[in-house]
């Protein structure tokens, strides 16, 4: 009996480590994707920014949590410089978002490599570990954990709580409404744009003590996040915990039986079921079960 509890509490260890990493992973692409429509390739480069600069400033001496921090604002304000320069003149072009953002990904990518090396010097998994039985497990994740469920709390608050969520969800349903109405939405998309990148930068952030730095590393990232807010539909609150939770439970059912190749074909597996299922995601279907 004791051997099954151990069992699991290590399955429910590891679903919750890939909710976290979905969850951390999806956020800021639910809002630049699911809400605005910008299909952003270059999510995965705004994660590697916040996960080099809160590496270069833990290394620096700023303690770890102002570090991730620093990412995430660097990240943010890098988003909404490429928001005004180049994002904003395609918001009615999706296909032209497809070639921009794959470009700017590219030369992110290859920049850094250029720039700083093949690979970059971590900080090390911080808070050591704790023993369950025959197992270990990393406190770090347990943050993590902790860091997705607050997240998704704390976007709660600013998109249904604040003047700022209420302008950002009326800019992007009803622009000529917002307009008229003497919205600047010019700067409610680049706010809004900026707080996306951030969230990938945050996670990215969060992630960097625990895997190598390399310019590629925002690839890790990508897949799983849009197939968590493909899956989760348009609604980042609706949708975005659920698709998490139930793809956190698929890829460590899978993972634990056949390894992690098997975990990632599982997510595959699940966002082509869903599409076909329910073509507008979870939170699609939650809006018309209301109605």
């Amino acid at each position: 009996m004791t051997d099954v509890l151990y069992a699991a509490f290590s399955f429910l260890y590891q679903a919750g480590d890939a909710f976290a990493f979905l969850v951390l992973s999806a956020c800021g692409l639910a809002i630049i994707f699911g809400m605005m429509g910008v299909i952003n390739l270059a999510h995965g480069e705004f994660i590697l920014c916040g996960a080099y600069v809160s590496a270069s400033a833990a290394r620096m001496g700023l303690p770890l949590p102002l570090a991730i921090l620093a990412g995430a604002v660097v990240a943010g304000l890098v988003g909404m410089v490429l928001e005004r320069l180049i994002i904003r003149h395609l918001y009615d072009r999706p296909l032209d978002t497809i070639v921009a953002t794959w470009g700017i990904s590219m030369m992110a990518t290859q920049g850094t490599l250029i720039l700083l090396g093949s690979t970059m010097p971590g900080t090390g998994t911080p808070l050591g570990s704790f023993t369950v039985g025959p197992y270990s497990y990393s406190l770090y994740r347990l943050v993590l954990m902790g860091s997705a469920l607050a997240l998704l709390a704390v976007l709660w608050l600013v998109f249904t709580k604040t003047r700022f969520g209420l302008l950002a969800r009326a800019t992007i349903q009803v622009p000529h409404m917002s307009r008229a109405l003497g919205v600047n939405t010019g700067v409610v998309y680049s706010l809004t744009f900026g707080l996306g990148a951030a969230l990938a930068g945050l996670a990215g952030g969060l992630y960097a003590p625990t895997m190598t730095l390399v310019p590629t590393m925002g690839s890790a990232f990508v897949v799983e996040a849009f197939v968590t807010v493909v899956v989760g539909g348009a609604d980042i609150f609706l949708g975005t915990a659920p698709a998490a939770a139930i793809l956190g439970i698929v890829k460590a059912a899978l993972t634990s039986w056949q390894g992690q190749l098997a975990g990632q074909i599982g997510l595959l597996v699940s966002v082509i079921i869903v599409i076909r299922v329910l073509p507008r995601g979870i939170s699609g279907w939650i809006l018309r079960e209301r109605a």
